[in-house]
């Protein structure tokens, strides 16, 4: 009959409380102030003047990042409101004469956020066609996708 086991020699356990003992702050000390984090704040709301104004600026020419930028809100609730108003969107993408500056570009070694910044569309955009014309694409340290 085995009366100790695991538990007949303490020594480890004692030895790894006590490391995780002098881990812990000295209780003498001041506790340390804590970090300051925004407060998550509520979704914003526009009123009816306002999403009338954001449907205007889109059928003017306004792109969904920019009335985003301007009313304080992502693009996607701009394209949601949008979208609930009946607005038909506009889909910019890339010309195929920009898909192929795009793909020479990114063959230079520009960055997908620089190609797009250049073309005026988001980097997603950019990945998305070259992906569709077979381009090899790099990993954000420059080398070859697996």
């Amino acid at each position: 009959m085995d009366l100790g086991g695991t538990y007949y020699n303490t020594k480890p356990q004692v030895e790894a409380l006590e490391a995780l003992l002098r881990k812990l702050p000295d209780p003498t000390e001041p506790a340390r102030p804590s970090i300051e984090r925004p407060k998550p704040r509520r979704a914003r709301q526009l009123d009816a003047d306002q999403v009338q104004e954001l449907i205007t600026g889109y059928q003017a020419g306004a792109t969904v990042y920019e009335l985003g930028h301007r009313f304080g809100i992502e693009r996607r609730t701009v394209s949601n409101i949008l979208k609930r108003h009946d607005v038909p969107m506009r889909r910019r993408g890339l010309s195929p004469e920009q898909v192929d500056d795009a793909i020479h570009l990114y063959n230079l070694g520009w960055s997908l956020a620089r190609v797009g910044a250049h073309l005026g569309v988001d980097h997603t955009t950019v990945l998305t066609r070259l992906r569709e014309r077979g381009v090899p694409t790099r990993d954000t340290h420059g080398r070859p996708r697996g």
